[in-house]
């Protein structure tokens, strides 16, 4: 291919690109600006908003939790505080073994999901980082600012034993912030 030719493509190419670019940039804008895009709590996302900001999510706590030093976990006494500060300041949003939410989380976009399975796909120290410093436009609070550390760590040492947990012991555990 005489060089001529290659430079052609190569600016065809990169012209392309950055007319797709501008068209996109311009496309996004006029969403943006048009107000085109529900944001109402009664809409849901489009699913590819859900993969995109769920991806993100992964990542970010990921990195801002990597310096997070895990202390002892599964204490009774941890784990009887942590059920408490669960069933008092958690439940109401994430429900528990036999337990839905309230409505009020119910309502909530999005929905959030069950704590019964966190651990398995959170460590400790990012289950600590997000109950820590919430997550913007999720409607989950920085409990950072109302909880203390060892209050945050025992729900943690709670989320962890959730599995674990049958309905009648969830229950038990919450209302009285037994050990279970």
């Amino acid at each position: 291919m005489p060089v001529n030719r290659k430079r052609l493509v190569i600016k065809s190419v990169i012209a392309t690109l950055a007319a797709a670019g501008i068209i996109a940039g311009a496309t996004g804008l006029a969403v943006l600006f048009g107000g085109w895009y529900n944001i109402g709590a009664t809409k849901q996302h489009f699913p590819f908003v859900y993969a995109v900001l769920d991806t993100g999510l992964e990542y970010s706590v990921a990195h801002h939790a990597r310096d997070v030093q895990v202390p002892p976990l599964g204490a009774p006494a941890q784990l009887r505080r942590g059920a408490a500060v669960y069933g008092a300041h958690c439940a109401q949003c994430h429900g528990g073994p036999g337990v839905a939410p309230s409505d009020f989380g119910k309502s909530m976009q999005p929905v959030p999901g069950p704590l019964i399975d966190a651990a398995e796909h959170w460590r400790a120290r990012e289950l600590y980082w997000i109950t820590r410093h919430g997550i913007k436009m999720s409607g989950m609070p920085a409990w950072g600012v109302h909880l203390s550390d060892e209050d945050i760590w025992a729900t943690v040492a709670f989320i962890e034993v959730l599995p674990r947990l049958t309905p009648q012991a969830y229950r038990e555990a919450t209302a009285q912030g037994g050990a279970p």
